[in-house]
């Protein structure tokens, strides 16, 4: 018996039993229950950092805890690698994409590998890699089809340094959150999602089908769906583009939660990007700079 634990010798030597008899390999057995143990996957950045390490390690002891009380866990690992980060990365250190990428993928795996996590790698997948990210494509066709998916023009947020479009949350007083870019507003048309068809079956999971979830989660969940009930009427105008049609077929469109307040209404504010605001603009040079401003 050794004088000292020998961490590096004991963890070898048991890592190469575990990986002869492939002990985290899952398959299917009738006669125990199923759990699916899926961490978020991880973007392949280089390196792994103690953040991976903490959320892999508490999965990892969940996946043990439940094999051991006779469940059949799938622990799989993947890459979350079909990002602009990897781009960014790869033109930043001058090197192709898929090359970054790829290598970092195998050194991390590495790292993992290296810590002995209960991961079934005969699953392991990559977002970029096309057997995974066809099937991507082939919804996507599918929702454009049934007309969930479609395409508008919007006023964005624009990072002009990673040149994407951002979500509110990744503008951060006014900034990008990863380039730290001042965000600029952008009127770019892009293929939207129609989830507001889903709104109340979302909502109903969110509300009632979430056990254990925190409360100020859920109201999150509510208030990005922001299912509002009210009317969708239309007050309608002479107004005539410069190609002589009127513009919005001489309707413009307003939504209340008070249609009762309706006959009191005495003006109508549109915001800078409506096309009423961009007719206006042609003849005021005033309204013309407040919107560049806006």
């Amino acid at each position: 018996m050794e004088d000292k634990y020998n961490h590096l010798a004991v963890e070898k030597a048991a890592q190469a039993e575990w990986t002869a008899r492939d002990v985290y390999r899952v398959t299917e057995d009738a006669g125990k229950k199923k759990f699916y143990a899926c961490s978020m996957l991880p973007y392949p950045s280089g390196k792994l950092h103690m953040g991976h390490v903490r959320n892999y390690t508490i999965n990892d002891m969940l996946t043990r805890y439940l094999r051991m009380n006779g469940y059949n866990v799938l622990m799989p690992m993947g890459w979350d690698a079909f990002g602009l980060p990897a781009e960014n990365a790869a033109m930043k250190n001058n090197v192709p994409p898929a090359r970054w990428t790829y290598e970092n993928i195998a050194y991390m795996k590495t790292q993992m590998q290296s810590m002995g996590l209960a991961i079934d790698w005969s699953r392991e997948i990559a977002t970029c890699d096309p057997s995974y990210y066809k099937w991507n494509q082939w919804l996507f066709l599918k929702m454009l089809e049934k007309g969930i998916a479609y395409r508008k023009t919007q006023v964005v947020n624009w990072d002009p340094v990673d040149q994407t479009v951002l979500a509110n949350e990744q503008v951060i007083d006014g900034k990008g959150w990863r380039t730290g870019a001042v965000v600029e507003k952008r009127e770019i048309p892009g293929y939207y999602l129609k989830i507001t068809d889903y709104a109340d079956e979302l909502l109903e999971h969110a509300r009632d089908k979430l056990p254990g979830w925190p409360e100020r989660v859920k109201l999150m969940q509510e208030n990005w769906i922001g299912k509002s009930e009210g009317v969708r009427f239309a007050f309608p105008h002479a107004i005539r583009g410069e190609d002589g049609a009127l513009i919005g077929d001489g309707r413009m469109y307003v939504f209340t939660t008070r249609a009762d307040t309706i006959m009191g209404v005495t003006f109508v504010a549109v915001a800078p990007e409506h096309a009423l605001a961009s007719h206006a603009a042609l003849s005021n040079p005033k309204l013309a700079t407040f919107i560049e401003d806006c």
